[in-house]
């Protein structure tokens, strides 16, 4: 059975579907919960834990305002997955020739590509929509000024740091998959950043009233509420063609050294770091989904899990308390100082046995042991989503 409770601390409750989140997250809920604008209730997934002013995990309808820092700097952070017509006995018995590949062809970290990495018919039509918002905000285009304009052209198709990765696995019938995680790269952070910050600026005087200063918000008919709305979606377009682009440059590296190959299936190409505007509980909302994704009745989705432990391609049941949402993860369970502080290399190379990976030191804070157990994720989660595929990862790139 699910687990789930309900928190009463705020104006609104908080349905949570774990027993397992830390007293900081618990906290950031509450806070939450008090903010007037909060639409019937916040739900929990089961994969929360503490982030920055708004829980990671946490799914939060509001009604004329938008907390930018509930949306966060990582905008339109997401997950892209193909079933191939390969089978694991294609693969070759070493894939460190594929992995070599694949981080050649994406850069990783805070590197990005020497050129346009994709077509002009792309990136003109993003061009536009960026020049307009940077034409209304030109401090956007000031806190690129180390760089040069055109950074977010060449990070195009490139994976980022911290927990982005791109994979290989097999599924429960040893067909191969391809899958990774990014989102709107340097240009997302710079916007969510700003906006953020603008939040707080304007609202002056009534910010020493928020529970937290990191849920300063944007209201309908404010100054600056249709701009966020604007750049937001923006954003969260760029990660989606991001994830796209970078999906296309890993086939052609995987070509080379796999046998032929197609596509049989792709699983979806979606957000868990984002705003919408949807209906739930008979009023039109902004759903702010920090570290979820949309579980629609029907609607297929990715729930990894992390570089050692398996993922999950799903099919939402639409559960309304959920606002049609589940986990987007297994969610971390310490910090990545912590990890950093209590694992070692060799627990690593132990914990990610039988994958092709990085197993040294700079990957320690990403190490399975550091993110709660998937398997009761997803078992706390059985009323918001069915299982379709089960993944297991062979190889995995870390940024």
């Amino acid at each position: 059975m699910p687990v789930k409770h309900t928190l009463n601390k705020g104006k609104v409750p908080v349905h949570i579907w774990t027993e397992d989140a830390e007293s900081q997250a618990m906290t950031q809920l509450a806070n939450i919960a008090q903010l007037p604008f909060v639409h019937h209730h916040v739900a929990a997934m089961p994969d929360v834990h503490a982030g920055i002013g708004a829980t990671v995990g946490s799914v939060i309808p509001t009604k004329g305002a938008i907390v930018p820092a509930a949306v966060g700097v990582d905008i339109g952070c997401g997950m892209n997955a193909l079933r191939t017509s390969l089978k694991a006995e294609d693969l070759p018995e070493s894939l460190r020739r594929v992995r070599n590949a694949v981080e050649a062809a994406i850069p990783v970290g805070f590197d990005m590509h020497k050129n346009d990495p994709v077509k002009r018919s792309t990136i003109t039509p993003m061009a536009k929509g960026l020049d307009v918002i940077i034409d209304k905000h030109p401090a956007l285009a000031r806190m690129q000024k180390k760089r040069p304009y055109d950074v977010w052209v060449r990070q195009l198709a490139t994976l980022g740091g911290g927990n982005h990765f791109i994979e290989l696995c097999l599924d429960e019938v040893g067909d191969v998959w391809i899958m990774l995680h990014s989102g709107s790269r340097g240009i997302g952070n710079i916007i969510g950043r700003y906006f953020i910050n603008l939040a707080r600026h304007d609202m002056g005087d009534q910010l020493g009233r928020l529970p937290d200063k990191d849920l300063a918000y944007f209201t309908e008919g404010a100054k600056h509420f249709e701009d966020y709305v604007e750049a937001v979606h923006w954003a969260q377009d760029y990660a989606m063609v991001n994830r796209r682009e970078m999906m296309r440059s890993i086939i052609s590296a995987l070509e080379k050294y796999l046998p032929p190959f197609t596509i049989t299936k792709e699983a979806i190409n979606c957000h868990h770091n984002y705003v919408a505007r949807e209906t739930h509980f008979g009023a039109d909302v902004y759903v702010t989904r920090k570290g979820a994704i949309r579980a629609g009745e029907g609607e297929l989705g990715i729930i990894p899990g992390s570089m050692g432990a398996k993922s999950y391609i799903v099919r939402g049941k639409g559960n309304a308390e959920s606002f049609c949402s589940c986990s987007h993860g297994a969610g971390r369970r310490m910090s990545r100082s912590k990890a950093k502080k209590q694992f070692s290399q060799t627990d690593l190379e132990h914990q990610t046995e039988g994958v092709e990976c990085r197993k040294d030191s700079g990957v320690i804070d990403e190490i399975p042991g550091a993110y709660k157990d998937i398997d009761v994720v997803m078992a706390n989660q059985t009323d918001l989503v069915e299982v379709v595929h089960t993944l297991k990862q062979v190889l995995c790139v870390k940024g």
